[in-house]
């Protein structure tokens, strides 16, 4: 046997030969960070921090889904819904017949003020079943031809809305600015006119950013079938707010938007008689339309989900607290050995087992 040959206890001792080529090692190069060995806050949720956070979390959302919900229930709203009322009792059976026709279509309401409103007091008309948020219906509009008085022939978004009959550029194109509503509302307190301030009801970025002020409306509603309100030629469309406010769509098929400001208190018992021209199309797809009178709080408008989903939390989390408080006061659990977590090292109580 020759001696200069590695002996087996050698090669089971782990020996390598130094002339032998080495395997490249995909092992990733050794760092507390790859390794998951960083410092890290690992806190135990002992009964007593539990119910602590519990309480806490009570303690913090209770008071503010009282007050949220109190705002919410201080907002006045007068809602009154008339697309079959402002019906004349004989078209009832025939309602798409009618608002397609040419007769008068003027309907009186009356409204009650049930408290004080305070100014500004807003105006809103709502829609129901009215999907604004359909595919097609959210492109067809075409936001160069919006800003720029030099793209008024860019509506390739635009159909069926695009051009008119002998191929001119119909600006606004699209259906939602076809489509715009055109219900109007006129508003007279104690034989008094009620003066509707309607600047300032959209958005000043919308103005001043999506809509141009050099962009004034050509050949709109000029096609034998007409979708909505007319637009005024001489008016740029960054002033045009009835139709800033209409282009800016609903995600749900039930939405308000704002048609103006009253800018008068109004005490409770007041009547207000509206005048309503009923012009906008919604029977042809079962849709509804309510006016909506409403002052606002430091929170917004009449929404008490705020509140409720507050409140509800906040007393779930105070009964789960009390429920642990009992059970940990009558029967405690007792806790374990934290050291046992950690499971690359033993604890100092632990002995391995040889």
């Amino acid at each position: 046997m020759n001696s200069n040959a590695p002996s087996s206890s050698a090669r089971g001792n782990g020996s390598t030969d130094s002339t032998a080529p080495r395997r490249n090692s995909k092992r990733p190069k050794y760092s507390r960070f790859t390794q998951q060995e960083l410092p890290a806050c690992k806190p135990i949720l002992t009964p007593k921090w539990v119910i602590f956070t519990f309480f806490l979390v009570s303690l913090v959302f209770i008071p503010i889904g009282l007050v949220s919900l109190f705002a919410s229930q201080n907002v006045v709203e007068i809602i009154n819904q008339y697309e079959t009322d402002c019906i004349p009792s004989d078209s009832r059976n025939d309602k798409v017949g009618f608002i397609q026709s040419s007769r008068d279509k003027t309907c009186n309401r009356t409204l009650t003020v049930p408290k004080h409103m305070k100014q500004p007091i807003y105006v809103y008309y709502q829609l129901d079943n009215f999907y604004q948020n359909h595919r097609r219906y959210v492109k067809s509009r075409s936001d160069q031809q919006l800003r720029n008085p030099g793209n008024e022939d860019d509506t390739s978004a635009c159909k069926p809305e695009d051009t008119t009959a002998n191929g001119m550029p119909i600006v606004p194109c699209g259906l939602i600015a076809w489509s715009l509503f055109n219900d109007t509302y006129d508003f007279s307190h104690n034989n008094r006119q009620l003066s509707i301030n309607k600047r300032g009801i959209s958005w000043k970025s919308d103005r001043d950013h999506k809509f141009g002020k050099n962009v004034y409306p050509k050949n709109f509603q000029n096609n034998p079938l007409v979708g909505g309100a007319r637009l005024n030629s001489s008016k740029p469309l960054s002033e045009q707010e009835d139709l800033i406010v209409w282009m800016r769509t609903a995600a749900l098929p039930t939405f308000r938007k704002l048609y103006g400001k009253i800018e008068v208190d109004l005490q409770a018992g007041d009547v207000i008689t509206v005048t309503i021209q009923n012009y906008y199309n919604t029977y042809s797809f079962n849709g509804k339309k309510k006016l909506v009178l409403s002052t606002t709080s430091w929170l917004g408008g009449k929404n008490d989900f705020l509140g409720i989903a507050y409140l509800t939390v906040g007393g779930l989390c105070f009964f789960l607290a009390l429920l642990f408080t009992i059970i940990h006061l009558v029967k405690p659990r007792q806790l374990g050995d934290p050291s046992y977590l950690s499971w690359n090292r033993n604890p100092g109580v632990h002995q391995a087992c040889s």
